[in-house]
């Protein structure tokens, strides 16, 4: 039986699926196909995370930073780069400690 997953996968998978007695088939990909993987499974994670138990959740969120550790490089940007940019958008924004939740807009003049 073939089970399809197409999607990017960690680095040691194929061995773990192998150790299982199953046979992974497995493609290492260009930089633009690898930059649009990293996307998908950025948006995979996220929502692994929305939907994890209190338990969980740890484990999620250090997926989805696994992710964003892989993405930074493929854009030219680190870890600092990355905190400075959410830096200056709390400053300039505001962050979300606030908890405010936004219902809707009146727009009527």
């Amino acid at each position: 039986m073939r089970v399809e997953h197409r999607k990017l996968i960690r680095d040691l998978i194929p061995q773990i699926i192998e150790a299982g007695g199953h046979r992974p088939v497995t493609r290492v990909l260009g930089e633009d196909d690898y930059h649009g993987a990293l996307l998908a499974k950025l948006v995979e994670e996220a929502a692994e995370v929305r939907d994890a138990t209190a338990g969980g959740l740890p484990g999620e969120l250090a997926d989805v930073v696994e992710v964003i550790t892989a993405l930074l490089p493929a854009l030219g940007l680190t870890w600092d780069d990355l905190f400075a940019l959410a830096d200056r958008k709390r400053t300039e924004r505001g962050g979300f400690t606030e908890r405010i939740y936004l219902e809707y807009v009146d727009h009527t003049p």
